[in-house]
This record gives structure tokens, sequence and C-alpha cells, in this order.
């Protein structure tokens, strides 16, 4: 460990008898006589004792080791992580907003309701889908519930022989879990060299016996597939529906719906194409989109509105239930709304385009001196196959660890699994050609370097907190409590 990096814990930073704040006289009689016993301590908690600066200065210095958007370059392959406008911030910020409660009768939060309604609409418009729900708390959450719409009308029909859910080879590595989670059984459909699905494996695993194919457009790999016409009328005429993994929408803002394209189900996630926070666990929103015929299955609670115009949260009877106590996580459907109507309709256009020249930038920069495995222009993302000088010894892990030194975040590495050494770069449309040129350097001075110096780079990195952990220590004997740490030499 890099001890001038490394920064104490607040528990190593405490002295005995140093406050950094005190309580005001409590004169209302001993606080503990208004609880019971059992919910009494019979010893103080072990807290850390510091003074306010202290303090202070050390959750700063903590707060500058995370790395995020604000911070720096963030190439996450398959994750969008686009920059987030600090208006909608602001707008989240509001009394008006901050202040609601979500058990509050609905004739005092029309307002909020509205904008529930707004965001469905544009949602609509956007995915050429008839009726969101924006209840889904995340990507993967979305997922289930849309899985969870098909199976309610494959019930509703009596159609209870449809067990399996196609995912392809190129889908997002929830699909598969989510579908399981939704009690189906999951079978393969395999990629061809061009990254795309293959159509004679698919048409041999059609069956009355499939419920759905879901699908990642463009995938995984960066590429649009471009036989979806076919895909759709296929999986249709065996009496399945189509679903359409939103993760990787922002290249097609614009340019193509994924219900004009034939698909029944969609989940979008807000945390990506639309630019509210990303990562560390949520906030999230994955909200669903149904055509027309599939409304009624969507999950309570839902937002309605009469022929006056007066909005009011309702249950529907034919709906296959809730995934969320509420309508959502709100805030997070606030600040998307605000990137949506901010953009307009050319803007939104213009950023799926933008994405796209930049991946390809990226990827045609770097491509003599990493392996690319597909040829041919891709959308938002591309995968490379580690280094194209193999002989080294430098993987994608040390090309990865290597680039935390210069500011950058890493790639995605070893996803998707259809490469061996796959480095899956995203650089989305709000990165400046500047920080791209920049990142294009760094990768090409690590590769040279790789071939010049390869111990350099596979000793990489020298200047993070922690540079090379024991990875299956650190999984299988985690430090998860301050005393795990009294008894580990660091």
């Amino acid at each position: 460990m890099n001890k001038k990096l490394y920064s104490p814990l607040i528990f190593e930073l405490s002295n005995a008898g140093s406050k950094g704040f005190s309580l005001p006289h409590y004169d209302y009689g001993k606080i503990n006589d208004t609880l019971p016993d059992n919910l009494l301590r019979t010893s103080p908690a072990n807290l850390p004792e510091v003074d306010e600066p202290t303090l202070v200065r050390h959750y700063t210095n903590s707060s500058n080791n995370n790395f995020g958007v604000d911070t720096g370059f963030y190439p996450l392959g398959s994750c969008t992580m686009k920059y987030n406008p600090k208006i909608n911030e602001a707008a989240v910020e509001l009394a008006q907003v901050a202040n609601l409660h979500p058990a509050q009768p609905a004739d005092t939060v029309q307002g909020a309701l509205k904008i529930y309604r707004t965001l469905e609409k544009a949602l609509c418009e956007i995915g050429g889908m008839s009726e969101f729900t924006l209840n889904p708390f995340a990507g993967a959450h979305g997922e289930y519930t849309g899985l969870m719409v098909i199976r309610a009308y494959h019930q509703s029909r009596a159609d209870e022989a449809r067990r399996k859910v196609l995912v392809p080879d190129s889908a997002h590595g929830t699909n598969p879990a989510s579908a399981a989670m939704a009690g189906f059984d999951i079978v393969e459909v395999k990629s061809l060299a061009d990254g795309t699905v293959d159509l004679d494996d698919l048409s041999s695993k059609l069956g009355d016996d499939v419920a759905a194919m879901m699908m990642t457009n463009p995938n995984t790999v960066g590429m649009f597939e471009k036989n979806i016409p076919a895909i759709a009328k296929a999986v249709h005429q065996a009496g399945a529906l189509l679903y359409y993994d939103g993760a990787n929408l922002n290249p097609m803002l614009g340019i193509a719906r994924p219900g004009d394209m034939g698909f029944d189900v969609m989940h979008i996630n807000l945390h990506k194409t639309f630019s509210t926070p990303h990562g560390g666990g949520g906030p999230g929103a994955g909200p669903v989109g149904v055509r027309a015929g599939l409304e009624q299955f969507l999950p309570n609670p839902r937002v309605t509105v009469d022929a006056n115009g007066k909005l009011s949260v309702e249950m529907n009877s034919t709906a296959f239930g809730q995934i969320s106590a509420w309508l959502g996580n709100f805030t997070v459907l606030i600040k998307a709304l605000a990137y949506i109507l901010n953009m307009g309709a050319e803007g939104l256009s213009k950023a799926g385009k933008l994405a796209t020249l930049n991946a390809n930038y990226i990827m045609h920069s770097l491509r003599d001196l990493f392996k690319l495995p597909i040829d041919g222009p891709c959308k938002h993302e591309f995968v490379f196959d580690g280094l194209a000088d193999k002989s080294t010894g430098v993987t994608t892990l040390h090309v990865a660890k290597a680039l935390l030194d210069h500011g950058f975040h890493a790639p995605t590495i070893y996803f998707p699994l259809l490469f061996h050494e796959s480095l899956m770069i995203e650089p989305t449309e709000t990165e400046s050609k500047r920080t791209l040129d920049e990142f294009i350097e760094v990768m090409r001075n690590i590769a040279l370097e790789a071939s010049s110096n390869p111990d350099k780079i596979k000793n990489a990195p020298y200047e993070t907190p922690v540079s090379h952990p024991d990875e299956d220590s650190a999984a299988l004997k985690p430090i998860l409590t301050y005393m795990d740490l009294c008894t580990t030499t660091l």
C-alpha cells in the first residue's frame, strides 16, 4: 500500500477526550426514562473521538479519493456514464419537491403527478410505446418488471406452457438473471462473427414453449442488430413477445424507436440515457414501456387522468402486482424530465449521433495497437480484444490498471464474454475532442510501453491508494469492519 496516498480511517484518528460537537443541555428528565430496557445499551458505543477540523479534513480527503464523471473521463462500456447537468440537481432541491411525501392525497400533489405523466408521455414518444410505468428503481428491476408483464400476458391467454426466454450471448448480463427471477428458463442464442444474432440458431430454438426473446440493441459489442424486422417476425409468429433492453438506447435517440422495430416491451435506464446520477448502487430508474394491448398488465400503482384533467393514483385489478410501494424514485424522474425538456427533440437526436461519432473516433485511433475483433462502424461503444501484440504478456487487466495513473477510469473489462480479453469503451457524447485525444494518447503510450517495458505496465498503478491487492484474499476474506482492519497487516 502507498502510505503517502492512504487516507486513515476515522477510528485511527480518534483521540480520547476530543470533541467536535456538544449537544445542548436537556432539561426534561432522563431520556432513558422514555425507552424500554431492552433498547438501552449496556456499554457505551465505540465511537471515534475527534475535533471538528480533524473530522472535516478526514471526510474531505476521503471524498477526494472518489472517482466520478465530475472528476474525470469515465469510459465504462455498456453503462453510458454521461455528465449530469447541475441544473437537474437544482430542480429536485426545490422545496416544492424536497418536502413532498408519497402518502399525500392526490389533490395536494397534482403538480408532481403531472411531472410523472409528462415524463411517461415523453418516453412513449422516444421509445415508440403506448404506455410506460416509471415505478421500477433500476435497469435490472425494469427487466424483471417487463418480464412479469410478459408472464401476465401469457397467463391471461391460459398459455402456461411458455416457460422459456431466449437471450443472445451478446446481451447484457442482467438479462438471464432477470428472466430467471421471473420464473423462466433461459436459452442462449448464438451470435455470428459480426456480433449480431444468428438467425438460423434463433429459428431452431423458437417454439410454442417460448415466452419471449430479450435483445440489447445496439448489442454489447456496439453493433446494431440490422435483422430486427426478421427477428421480430419470427418471434411473433412463434407466439412470443420481443423485449428490448434499453441500456444502450443512447445512440438510438431520435434515430430509431424500439416500438417501430417490432419490440413489444422495453425498459429505459434513466440513469444512463437521460443523465441522472449513476453508480454506487443507486439511485436509479428503469421505466418499462409496452405496446398497445399490454397496458393493463403494467404494475400498480398507476397515474391516471379523468376527462377534466384531474390526476389520481389508482390500482388496476389486471396489473401483475406491485414492484414498488410508490411511484418510483421521484427525484430521479424529475432529473430525467429536466434533461429531456432542456435538450428537446433536436438535442436528443444530436446526442445519439455525437455518442456514435466519439466511439468511432477512438476506435479508429487505436485499432493499430489494440485487437479489433469485429470490423466496421460501431455505435456508441466498441470492444477490443486486448492488445494487438500478445507476446508481451500484458493483459486487459494490466492496461485497465495502468490507465488509473493517468486520471482516467478504466473501461469495462472482460465483458462481454464473447472475447477473451474484452476491453469495452464507451465515451458518450458529453466528452470533448480534447478529452478523447488525451485518452487516445494515454492508451497508445500504454500499448507502446507494453512492448518496450512490459513489467512497468504489469506493475501499475503506482499512484493509487491501493495498487495490487491480493484479489483472492479480498474476495474470500474481506475486511468489512474497523476491528477486522486492526488484525490485518496492510
